[in-house]
């Protein structure tokens, strides 16, 4: 077997330099994959440990456990738990900032008002209910400065493109009474949220439509002749 091996790599110098050269490029990039899914599955195990016990009380040995690693592989990717938050704070702020991107735009002048309300917050629920950990690492009493500074800007950014949404929907308010209806509205959705992800099931899909009732019930009044504000 090794005298055909070696007649297999014998034909051409050139040919298998361009295999060693293959072989050497693919190399970090196996390595580089195996690291990523290693990344990922501690994010995925700190996200379990965060909602379970609080950033406070987490640990990376608890992380390492729920990850099936030891602390020591744990370490190799993150030097601290600090920085486990933060990479995943990063991440889930990066999709929810595409969410919005998606969601908060323009709606057309024959879209319901129920129909926008509902479509909005429908997506924002679908993200924090598949990511609880984005409520309970953005909303603790104790999260680490820089994912708090990030989430300062998201939420600037997120009235922001809420203001855009509402413009359409509520056409004759004033710009300052479309930025102070948008902080009700984040207000109000986050409140929902709280009662949402505290229940499971055809109980939480009630409560999600409780949410999409109060906002929509809030905006009827303000948004006039448009459909469904009757």
């Amino acid at each position: 077997m090794r005298a055909t091996a070696r007649v297999c790599q014998s034909p051409s110098k050139g040919w298998g330099s361009r295999v060693s050269d293959t072989s050497e490029q693919e190399q970090p990039r196996r390595r580089q994959a195996r690291g990523e899914r290693r990344i990922a599955q501690l994010l995925t195990a700190a996200a379990q440990v965060f909602c379970t016990t609080g950033y406070t009380a987490a640990s990376t040995n608890a992380i390492a456990r729920e990850a099936g690693v030891s602390p020591g592989t744990l370490y190799q990717f993150f030097p601290n738990k600090e920085a486990i938050a933060v990479e995943l704070g990063d991440r889930l702020m990066h999709e929810m900032r595409e969410t919005y991107g998606e969601v908060l735009t323009p709606v057309d002048p024959a879209t319901s008002l129920e129909e926008a309300v509902g479509s909005a917050v429908d997506r924002f629920m679908a993200f924090n209910t598949e990511h609880p950990v984005f409520f309970a690492l953005m909303h603790g009493p104790d999260v680490p400065g820089r994912i708090a500074d990030a989430h300062d800007q998201l939420h600037t950014t997120l009235i922001g493109r809420i203001e855009d949404l509402l413009a359409s929907l509520l056409p004759r308010s004033s710009p300052a009474d479309i930025t102070r209806t948008a902080h009700v509205c984040l207000g109000v959705y986050k409140a929902g949220l709280e009662l949402v992800l505290a229940h499971e099931g055809a109980e939480r899909a009630a409560y999600v439509q409780e949410v999409k009732n109060v906002l929509t019930r809030y905006l009827q009044p303000l948004a006039g002749d448009r459909p469904g504000a009757a």
